[in-house]
Order: C-alpha cells, then sequence, then structure tokens
C-alpha cells in the first residue's frame, strides 16, 4: 500500500502551558482534498502551521514515507509542499505578474528556468489572474487576491498545497468560484489540505474531512458522510442541513 503523502501522528502545539493542539492524526494520500474543519479557536491554523514547520511541535510529521526529522519551512518547501496563509500576504505594490515570478523563485534559485510555462499554466486555471497581470496586487478584488495567492503557490510546482481559511471575507458566489478551482487542481497533480471554517462549503469540495474540536479530532470520516452526519448539521450547517443547502443553491 502507498504511504500517503502527508501523515501527522501524535501532532501537539503548545503555547507555553496551553496545548492548542493535542496528538492529532491525519493524513492526506496522494491526489486527495482532505479539510479541516471546527468552530474558531479549535487550533485549526495552529495544526496548519505545524505541519508546515512555522510552528515547534511534538509527534511526527511524514512525507510520502520520510519522516521530517526537523520540520521547517525550508524542508517542507524543498519537498513539494506550499501553504497559503489566511491573509495571503501578496505583495501589493508588485504586479499580479511579479507577484507570480516570486512564488517561482525557489525554482529559479535551483537552476529550473520554467517560470514562463508554469506561469502560462497558472494563467490557465485562472484566466482572470491573465486579464490583470500588469495590474497591481493592491487593486485586486478580494477574489482575485484569493486566486493570485494561490496561483504564487502554485508556481513553485508543489504536490501538497494547504490552504488557510480560502474563503474568508468573500462573498458566497466568489467562495464558490475559488473553491472549485481548488476541487480541480487534483487534475493538476496536486493534494490539497484545506482548513475552513465555511464547513458547508468546504465538505463539498473534499474527499475525506476532519473536525477538530478544542486542539482534538473529534470526527473524521468522508465528506460526503459528514455533510449529512447530524452532529454535523447541528453543530456546523444549521437550519436542518439539507433544507438550507436547497435555500442556498436558489440564490
Amino acid at each position: 500500500m502507498t504511504a500517503p503523502l502527508l501523515q501527522l501522528q501524535d501532532l501537539s502545539v503548545s503555547y507555553g502551558p496551553v496545548e492548542a493542539v493535542h496528538q492529532v492524526r491525519l493524513d492526506v494520500n496522494e491526489g486527495e482534498i482532505v479539510t479541516v474543519i471546527g468552530p474558531n479557536g479549535a487550533g485549526k491554523t495552529t495544526l496548519l502551521c505545524a505541519a508546515m514547520g512555522l510552528l515547534p511541535a511534538t509527534g511526527s510529521i511524514t512525507l510520502a514515507g520520510e519522516r521530517i526529522a526537523r520540520p521547517s519551512v525550508e524542508a517542507m518547501v524543498a519537498r513539494g509542499v506550499a501553504l497559503v496563509p489566511e491573509k495571503r500576504e501578496l505583495f501589493g505594490e508588485m504586479s499580479v505578474e511579479d507577484n507570480l515570478l516570486l512564488g517561482g523563485f525557489s525554482r529559479w534559485r535551483k537552476g529550473q528556468r520554467d517560470q514562463a510555462q508554469r506561469m502560462e499554466e497558472v494563467f490557465g486555471i485562472f484566466p482572470r489572474l491573465r486579464e490583470r497581470r500588469a495590474q497591481l496586487a493592491s487593486t485586486l478584488s478580494g477574489g482575485e487576491r484569493q486566486m493570485l495567492a494561490i496561483g504564487r503557490a502554485l508556481m513553485a510546482r508543489p504536490r501538497l498545497l494547504m490552504l488557510d481559511e480560502p474563503s474568508l471575507g468573500l462573498a458566497p458566489l466568489i467562495v464558490r468560484e475559488v473553491l472549485q478551482v481548488v476541487s480541480s487542481l487534483r487534475q493538476h497533480g496536486v493534494s490539497v489540505l484545506l482548513v475552513e471554517q465555511n464547513a458547508r462549503a468546504a465538505l463539498r469540495v473534499a474527499d475525506r474531512a476532519y473536525v477538530l474540536e478544542m486542539g482534538a479530532v473529534a470526527l473524521n470520516g468522508a465528506a460526503a458522510d459528514l455533510l449529512n452526519d447530524r452532529r454535523i448539521i447541528d453543530t456546523y450547517l444549521g437550519m436542518g442541513g439539507a433544507a438550507h443547502a436547497q435555500a442556498e443553491e436558489s440564490h
């Protein structure tokens, strides 16, 4: 059996005496979209940052069967992992094209001169970015900024893309558009670990899901099953689940 692309084993993160993430076990297989949902303060972003090597943690992180002895951002990037943080962290006074080029800098530094080809591939995924290629990032709409943040991460040709709250601050129609693109990334050989507070939207695009509560995994399983799980409906989806979903679709 093929090893998971990403495997977290008993991952724990503490801020001083406070344990924010408690012995989380999670895996993402090649070609999968896995989402982590849960309320504010559940530890979702902390989990993602620890998995990316941004925060010290106990437990183990394994990529494609290789245990990462000293997780760091550099080690994860070198092994094909990219993170799009919640704040997107674009360079507002630089053009869309220049932001994208920066995303491919790590490959350029290694002598891989395929940035122009990769940019064309990113424009194929996000046609609107092609239209805005000369525009300053600070002048883009919220949805376009999120597309640019994802596009910039894709310039590094990651095997695994980690997304932190990509729907934050976006209108429902834009959320749907962005997450449809996320769903399509499997066709481009990219697996996704999606941290998202919008449980319904996340469960609709994911293959599997983990529910994080107070830093620990409370539930996990197929996303379609959790979308119809009464506990998830009552706690995260509200308004009777299916009826509310139909109401959303009609708008």
